[in-house]
This record gives structure tokens, C-alpha cells and sequence, in this order.
């Protein structure tokens, strides 16, 4: 099995993984994080669940929410500037050139019928037309730049200026073209991406698409790669949409509307890193193996702060048939139950950006916006990881201690020595 992971499967996961778009939408995304996370502080100070918050901070509340418009309100347009941004770094196009085209080029896309500006659009709405226009105007720039179609200037004009003419024709040319589909055909660009993406959207919306990627994420890390790494060019737009919807459905004491958003996977499935490792950190602290005690002492910081490549390689798990078992079981017990927790309204559901290093428990708090059954159900992952994980590693402990055992044995015949009477 394993050798058909590494010759059939593996590599086509990886080439995935290294695709210089997905590269640049996965770190573009990425560049939102501070807006959105801060925007979460100032959601979750005008609405800490305390008794009577709300009516003691009056007028306050609103002027306190006041930044969560601007922050998650913008993260199409953040996107759109990051990806161009990191996808013309890819190219070794000019990066900012690139960015303020794609800035534009979005903007141009979100007019209404009266060729007024959507503002709505710029959010979450607008995330995934965000990432089809910016990978179309760099490939657009990068096209006129590689058949040298641009205009150039003499070599005394000043590198700014010339950069500027440089820039002139392509943009001009994406503008364009997104000008004439918008305003002269009418034909809403935004809408009609998110029509085309929402097979993969349903899909990661529900709890079968979850599961199936969790084990591609398990299976690549079983591997030795970073599986959400991997994974996350295309997860991470539609994670980040459910989150800022979620979160405006808070913001207006609305139903939230999803379960999988930012958060769901990485605070509930995820207990001390990926396979939820937490429960077998735990476990290695009390072995009778120095190997894996001392692995367990060496992983236990960074296992509280979702860390876990001491653990991954250490242990090790990669390319380990009988912990790959345990390592791919535990957030899918995980995620079926929380699932079934949140569709039925028993904890409460992702409504704020967290960072993800961010320690369990605090985090279940954080990310529900201050729900206590979530903050109690986050206890029980953690004592479910360490039941699944036991069995498991209780055997892997019993080989170990057998081979540290003959080792000893080894030393003691090298070195003359008696073995210790047991």
C-alpha cells in the first residue's frame, strides 16, 4: 500500500501542492489573517457573553463592531491584492504593478446595473472573483511582458517612470476586457464564479467532503508533506467564506449559516497539530520507552500551540502503518461528532477568526464567540484523542520496549556486562 501511495497517489498530490497558483492564492489568502483576526477582537469585545455587555456599553457596542465592516468587509479585495501580489512574485513579474492592476480590475467587476460600486461584493461575496481576476490580469501582464509587447521608455528616464509605460499597455488591455463583459455585455462576473465554484463549495460545506479531506491531509502528512500546506490553495478561500459570513450572521444576531467554516477543522480536529496528536503527546509522556518519553517531553510544548512535526517525525508517524491508523481515525471520530454537535445546535458554530496556534479549549471559546458547550465538548476531544490514540500506541510502545530491550542486550554482551535481573 505504501509503495502505492509513493509511486501513484503522492505524486499527483504533490505537483497539486507546488502548482504557482494554488502557491500564490494559499499564501494570498494568508495575508487577510491580520485584518480578520483583528476585526474578531473588536466583534468579540462588543459581544462578550456577559449578562447585561450589551446594555452597559449602549452606543459603544456599534461604534466597537464599527471595524468588522472594514476588515472582513474587504477580504475579497485583500484577496484579490495578495494573490496578484504573490502570484507576479512567482512570475518575477513586478509584484506591486501587478497588484494595483488586479485592485482595479476588481473593482471593476463589482459594479452594479447603475455602474455604481457593490460595496457588499468586496467581502466574502466577492472572494472568489477576487481569485479567478487576479490570476487572470497577472497571466494577462505576464503575457505582454513575455512577447516584450510594452512600451519603453529611454534609459535617463527614472526606473518609476519607466516601470509605469511598462505597465501601460497590459493594464490597459485588462481593464479592458473586464470593462466589456461587465458594463457593454452586463454579464455579472462575480456571480457567475460563484456559480462555477459551488460544486466544490457544497462539497467542503458538508461532512462527507470533510472527511474525504481529511484523510487526503492525513494520508499526506503520513507521507512525510505538509498535507494542509498542500491542501489549503484550495480549501482556504471557501473556509474563509464560510467564516465572514458566518461572522456577519453573528454581528446581526442572525442564524449562523455554517458549520465547516475557519476553525471547525483546525480547533476541534486538530488537538496538538494535525491527527489531533495531542491524546498521544500525553501518552508518551507517561511511556516506560525513554525514546518515546523523551519524544513526548520535546513535543509537549509546541503539541499545545497545534505544533506537531516533533511528534510526525520523532515518533515517528510518517510512513508508521500502525500509527497512520490512529493518526487518520482520530479527527475523523472527531469530525463526525462535532458535526452532528453543531447541526443540532448543541455547541455553538464558528463565527470569529482565530489564529490557529491558538491552545485548545481557549480556542473553542474564542472561535464560537464565548460558547460554553463547545468550551466543554473541546475538554472531550481532547480525552477522545487520548482513548483513540492508547491502544494504538500501547502496541507501538510494547516493539519499541522490545527493541530497546535487545539493544541493551547488545551493549551489555559488547561490554562484558551482566544483564540487570528484572
Amino acid at each position: 500500500m505504501i509503495t502505492f501511495l509513493e509511486n501513484r497517489v503522492i505524486p499527483v498530490l504533490i505537483r497539486v501542492g507546488e502548482n504557482k497558483i494554488l502557491v500564490a492564492v494559499r499564501n494570498g489568502i494568508a495575508l487577510t489573517l491580520p485584518f480578520t483576526i483583528t476585526g474578531s477582537l473588536f466583534l468579540i469585545l462588543a459581544n462578550l457573553p456577559i449578562p447585561g455587555w450589551t446594555d452597559w456599553l449602549g452606543p459603544y457596542a456599534e461604534k466597537l463592531s464599527a471595524p468588522v465592516a472594514v476588515t472582513f468587509g474587504a477580504i475579497g479585495l485583500i484577496s484579490a491584492i495578495g494573490i496578484s501580489y504573490n502570484l507576479a512574485k512567482e512570475y518575477s513579474l513586478n509584484a506591486l504593478t501587478c497588484a494595483i492592476v488586479t485592485m482595479v480590475v476588481f473593482l471593476l467587476a463589482q459594479l452594479n446595473d447603475k455602474y455604481q460600486l457593490n460595496v457588499d461584493n468586496l467581502g466574502a461575496a466577492g472572494l472568489f472573483s477576487a481569485i479567478i481576476l487576479s490570476i487572470l490580469t497577472v497571466q494577462i501582464v505576464r503575457l505582454f511582458i513575455h512577447h516584450n509587447v510594452v512600451i519603453k521608455l529611454p534609459d535617463g528616464v527614472p526606473p518609476a517612470v519607466a516601470q509605469s509605460f511598462a505597465s501601460l499597455i497590459p493594464a490597459a488591455v485588462a481593464i479592458t476586457l473586464i470593462w466589456f463583459v461587465r458594463v457593454i455585455l452586463n454579464f455579472d462576473i462575480n456571480q457567475f464564479f460563484t456559480l462555477i465554484l459551488s460544486p466544490l463549495v457544497t462539497g467542503l460545506g458538508s461532512l462527507p467532503g470533510m472527511l474525504v479531506l481529511i484523510f487526503l491531509i492525513s494520508l499526506l502528512w503520513c507521507c512525510g508533506i505538509h498535507g494542509d500546506n498542500v491542501l489549503s490553495g484550495i480549501t482556504a478561500p471557501i473556509f474563509l467564506k464560510y467564516i465572514a459570513e458566518n461572522t456577519q450572521a453573528y454581528l446581526h444576531h442572525q442564524p449562523i449559516p455554517h458549520i465547516t467554516a475557519d476553525g471547525f477543522y483546525i480547533v476541534f480536529m486538530c488537538l496538538g497539530g494535525t491527527g489531533a496528536t495531542l491524546g498521544l503527546v500525553m501518552a508518551m509522556m507517561r511511556s516506560r520507552s525513554k525514546l518515546y518519553k523523551s519524544v513526548g517531553k520535546l513535543s509537549l510544548p509546541s503539541a499545545i500551540f497545534c505544533i506537531n512535526e516533533p511528534v510526525i517525525f520523532g515518533c515517528p508517524i510518517v510512513f508508521n502503518p500502525l500509527l497512520m491508523i490512529p493518526f487518520t481515525l482520530t479527527p475523523m471520530i472527531l469530525c463526525i461528532s462535532t458535526y452532528a454537535l453543531m447541526y443540532f445546535d448543541i455547541i455553538g458554530r464558528p463565527v470569529l477568526q482565530i489564529p490557529w496556534t491558538m491552545p485548545p479549549i481557549f480556542a473553542a471559546w474564542f472561535v464560537t464567540g464565548g460558547n460554553i458547550p463547545a468550551v466543554i465538548w473541546s475538554v472531550c476531544t481532547i480525552a477522545i484523542s487520548a482513548l483513540v490514540w492508547l491502544p494504538f500506541f500501547k502496541l507501538a510502545e510494547r516493539k519499541q520496549l522490545e527493541t530497546e530491550a535487545a539493544e541493551e542486550h547488545s551493549r551489555r554482551e559488547a561490554e562484558k556486562l551482566p544483564d540487570p535481573i528484572l
